[in-house]
């Protein structure tokens, strides 16, 4: 049996506590600290600290939703043009040849914060799953956290 050591890990598994990430983080005016790209009217994008790929963003509503009945039609709107905004900026930062962007509503359909409605934006290139990804069952980031949000910063 070969180990990966992956460290940082261990804050996500005991980091888990009651609450919301995305009310919790929001609140705490430390943007940077906590990976904050945009903030709008109706809501905010973030980088995922336990990203499926390089880049991997999440656009979620100020409101404490968990789906879009929850949301009138000017912040669905807004949300959704977050969206656009966070795949421009990672065109123009990262330069992905493509993005899986998706909504996971209900705990059956996947959803680790299944109060909070929110759209996963995950970057692509070609060649990004290898091996080790669909043998191994792991994932590999190339890129630290604080590297990446300071590219995606710089594209503003």
């Amino acid at each position: 049996m070969k180990l990966l050591w992956a460290p940082w890990r261990i804050n996500y598994i005991l980091g888990k506590k009651e609450g919301c990430i995305f009310c919790e983080k929001r609140k705490e005016n430390k943007d940077k600290e906590n990976y904050i790209l945009l903030r709008g009217k109706s809501g905010f994008a973030m980088l995922n600290t336990f990203p499926y790929n390089n880049g991997h963003l999440m656009v979620a509503p100020y409101k404490h939703v968990p789906d879009f009945d929850g949301l009138d039609d000017g912040e669905i709107g807004e949300i959704f043009g977050l969206v656009k905004t966070c795949t421009q900026i990672l065109k123009k930062t990262l330069k992905p040849e493509g993005f899986n962007i998706g909504i996971n509503l209900g705990k059956v359909a996947g959803a680790g914060v299944e109060g909070h409605i929110h759209i996963h934006i995950v970057p692509r290139w070609e060649g990004d799953t290898s091996f080790i990804s669909t043998v191994g069952d792991t994932m590999i980031i190339p890129e630290s956290l604080d590297d990446t949000y300071r590219k995606l910063i710089s594209g503003l």
